[in-house]
C-alpha cells in the first residue's frame, strides 16, 4: 500500500478526490511531483512562439505585441499543478504569478492540516459558537452546500470520520464493524450544520463534527485562477490542478482546441482515448490501483457519505463542464451513484457531458456509459483487457 493511501483512504485527494490528503508530506511531495510526470491527463499542445503581423510600433512596445507562451509546474494543495498561458509576452509572467498567489490563497483557507487556516479554525471552534467566514470560505461552503443537495446528500464535506474508520481498515483487508460506522456515522452530515445566510457564520450540531474541502477546493481554485488571468486579458492556455483542468476559450495556435488524454482505468499508463475540450473545464474520479477487495467486493476509496461505505464496482468518472468546480464535484457524485443520476442531472448544466466506466460484478470487465456527444476518441475496447 502507498504512503499516500496509508496516509488517507480518499481518493480526491479530495474530499472525495484522489488524494484526500489534501496537504502532505515533503516525501509524499516527491512521490506525487513523480506520479506528475505519468499525469491522469496530458494536455497536448504546440511549443512554439507565433509573431503577430506587425502593427505600427507607435500604439505598443515590441514585447507586447510578441505572443509567447509561459508553462510552470510546481507542487501545491496536496498535488502538482501545471500552468500553460499564451499571451502578449508583458503578461503572460504576471497571469502565471497570479495563478499561483490564488492557489497559494485558497492553499491558506483550505489546508486542514495547518492550524492556523481558516478551516482548521472553523473545525476547532464551530461547536462552541458559530464561526464567521471570510467571503471566500462562505463562496467555497455555498458551493459544498450546492453539491450535498444535487447528489442526493452522497457527496458531504463532512465525511471525514467515515473515511478515518475505513482508512483504517483497508489497511488490514477487513471491514469495520457496524458500530464502528455507526458512531463515524452521528458525525456526518451537512444537515448537522446551521449555515447562517445573513451573518455567513457556521454553526456545528454535534461537537467532533469537522469539514475537508478536499472534494471541491482544487475545482474552486482552478476557477478563482482562471477568472482573475481572464480578467487580465488572458484568453488562450490551461490551468491543470491535480488533474482538475481548465481549457481556455480560445484554441492554441493552429489548433481548434484543446486535446486531453482521458486514462484507461484498467492500464495505469495507458490512455483510452482523447477528448477536444474548450472554454470547459474536466475532472476525472477515479480509482485505478486504489481499491481493496474484501470478501468478494472491490471496495473504491470514495465513501457514499449517506450509506457510510465506500463504493463499489466503479473504475473512473470523467466529466466535462463549463465550471472546474462543478467537474470536481459531479464527477464524485457520479462515481457514487451511477449514470442513471448522470441522466437525471445533466438537464441542471449546460454544455457537460458524462464518460462513466464500471465493472460488471458478474464478469469483472468494464462497462463503458457515455452521455454527450464529446466521446467519439474514446475506444472502449481497450478497456476490456483486465
Amino acid at each position: 500500500m502507498s504512503d499516500e493511501e496509508k496516509h488517507h483512504s480518499h481518493h480526491h485527494d479530495h474530499h472525495h478526490h484522489e488524494e484526500n490528503n489534501v496537504w502532505i508530506s515533503r516525501n509524499q511531495l516527491l512521490i506525487s511531483m513523480l506520479i506528475a510526470i505519468v499525469l491522469v491527463f496530458v494536455v497536448v499542445f504546440i511549443h512554439k512562439k507565433i509573431s503577430l503581423h506587425k502593427q505600427p510600433p507607435a500604439r505598443s512596445s515590441e514585447a507586447a505585441m510578441q505572443i509567447t507562451s509561459v508553462e510552470r509546474m510546481y507542487p501545491v494543495m496536496g498535488t502538482m499543478a501545471t500552468v500553460k498561458i499564451y499571451g502578449p509576452e508583458d503578461v503572460t509572467d504576471k497571469a502565471a504569478d497570479k495563478v499561483q498567489d490564488v492557489f497559494q490563497d485558497v492553499q491558506d483557507i483550505c489546508n486542514i492540516f495547518d492550524p492556523k487556516s481558516e478551516i482548521a479554525r472553523l473545525n476547532a471552534t464551530a461547536a462552541d459558537k458559530p464561526f464567521r467566514c471570510s467571503q471566500m470560505l462562505w463562496d467555497l461552503l455555498q458551493i459544498a452546500r450546492r453539491a450535498y443537495e444535487v447528489s442526493d446528500h452522497s457527496f458531504d464535506i463532512t465525511v471525514k470520520p467515515l473515511m478515518d474508520v475505513w482508512g483504517l481498515y483497508r489497511s488490514r483487508e477487513m471491514m469495520p464493524s457496524e458500530q464502528e460506522i455507526r458512531n463515524a456515522m452521528t458525525l456526518v452530515g451537512l444537515d448537522k450544520v446551521i449555515f447562517n445566510d445573513k451573518a455567513h457564520t457556521v454553526k456545528f450540531m454535534v461537537k467532533g463534527m469537522a469539514f475537508d474541502l478536499g472534494g471541491i477546493a482544487k475545482g474552486f481554485a482552478v476557477d478563482e485562477a482562471s477568472d482573475a488571468i481572464k480578467n487580465m486579458g488572458i484568453s488562450t492556455g490551461t490551468i491543470n490542478l491535480g488533474g482538475n483542468i481548465y481549457c481556455m476559450p480560445s484554441a492554441p495556435p493552429t489548433k481548434s482546441a484543446y486535446t486531453i488524454a482521458v486514462r484507461n482505468p484498467m492500464k495505469k499508463n495507458e490512455v483510452c482515448g482523447t477528448v477536444d475540450v474548450k472554454d470547459q473545464a474536466l475532472s476525472t474520479s477515479g480509482n485505478y490501483e486504489r481499491y481493496v477487495i474484501i470478501g468478494d467486493k472491490q471496495y473504491t476509496h470514495i465513501i457514499d457519505a449517506k450509506k457510510g461505505i465506500p463504493v463499489v464496482d466503479m473504475l473512473a468518472v470523467t466529466v466535462v463542464t463549463p465550471k472546474a468546480v462543478d467537474a470536481d464535484y459531479l464527477s464524485t457524485s457520479i462515481f457514487i451513484n451511477g449514470p442513471e443520476f448522470a441522466e437525471k442531472i445533466r438537464k441542471d448544466y449546460s454544455r457537460t457531458s458524462f464518460l462513466i466506466i464500471r465493472r460488471n460484478p458478474e464478469t469483472s470487465t468494464p462497462e463503458v456509459t457515455k452521455i454527450g456527444g464529446i466521446w467519439n476518441n474514446i475506444k472502449t475496447k481497450d478497456l476490456t483487457a483486465k
